[in-house]
């Protein structure tokens, strides 16, 4: 169930944005997605969900990702995206429902698929104790797992995050990156923008870094953040600390402007 890309291009409003970006996924480890703004992070995960066109390839068991009917590619790749919000004010466990919706086809109502499914996202982000309340009432880090729910209520092979820590604490970033451990820890892959050097090294497996477009360095996530590639690509100096095993690279210091593209 490797999620490959192959020499992917994106263009935008004739720009490219995107350009021989290649890479192989694999399921059950999370790979963040990183670069400076304008790298091309959110238009190459929208790409790989099939809501951008593309060049080159994007596949998943060998076949394009774009070829699969809407409904068979929302079982496979659950999306959530930079900007998800909720515009009725919902029960939460209505919120997390509409995860099955590519399930019910034509049917009315839910089954015990659906329900068992439903409750084991819900599990899974710990949203039981607020099932209830409807989501205008929740905390952002509250409405943050909620939407993660509903993406995993799908129970999807892979999930793709585009910024999901944006607007949450530290302490809610570290829990909802946490989640995301555990659903890479049931065998499914996770694709995670993220902004946060610090972060990105503790949580993630793998790392695809982008710089203008193009790939920077991919791979394991302590071989890619090196202190010399985060001051190419970002233009800052880093201290490396040690934490249970990982080198965390800590911004310290900016070296010059980088140039965004």
């Amino acid at each position: 169930m490797a999620l490959i890309l192959d020499a992917v291009g994106v263009t935008l409003g004739g720009r490219s944005v995107l350009a021989d970006v290649s890479a192989r996924l694999e399921p059950g480890r999370i790979t963040a997605i990183l670069g400076p703004n304008g790298a091309g992070k959110s238009s190459l995960v929208k790409a790989v969900a099939a809501l951008l066109p593309h060049d080159g390839a994007i596949t998943l068991d060998g076949g394009p990702v774009a070829s699969l009917a809407a409904e068979a590619r929302a079982r496979r790749i659950g999306y959530l995206p930079q900007d998800a919000t909720v515009h009725w004010n919902m029960r939460a466990a209505e919120v997390v429902a509409l995860g099955r919706l590519p399930y019910r086809g034509a049917r009315y109502g839910e089954s015990d698929a659906d329900r068992a499914a439903i409750a084991a996202a819900m599990a899974a982000t710990a949203t039981q104790g607020f099932a209830d309340r409807p989501v205008g009432t929740l905390s952002g880090g509250e409405r943050a797992r909620v939407l993660l729910a509903r993406v995993l209520a799908g129970e999807p092979d892979w999930l793709l995050a585009d910024e999901p820590l944006a607007s949450l604490d530290p302490a809610h970033q570290i829990d909802l990156l946490d989640r995301l451990r555990g659903v890479a820890a049931t065998g499914a892959g996770v694709v995670v923008v993220l902004h946060d050097l610090v972060q990105a090294a503790r949580a993630a497996d793998d790392v695809l870094l982008l710089h203008r477009g193009r790939v920077a360095g991919f791979g394991p996530a302590g071989e890619v953040l090196t202190a010399e590639r985060l001051a190419a690509t970002f233009g800052v100096r880093v201290a490396m600390v040690e934490e249970a095993g990982r080198r965390l690279p800590v911004p310290i210091g900016r070296i010059g402007l980088v140039s965004e593209g």
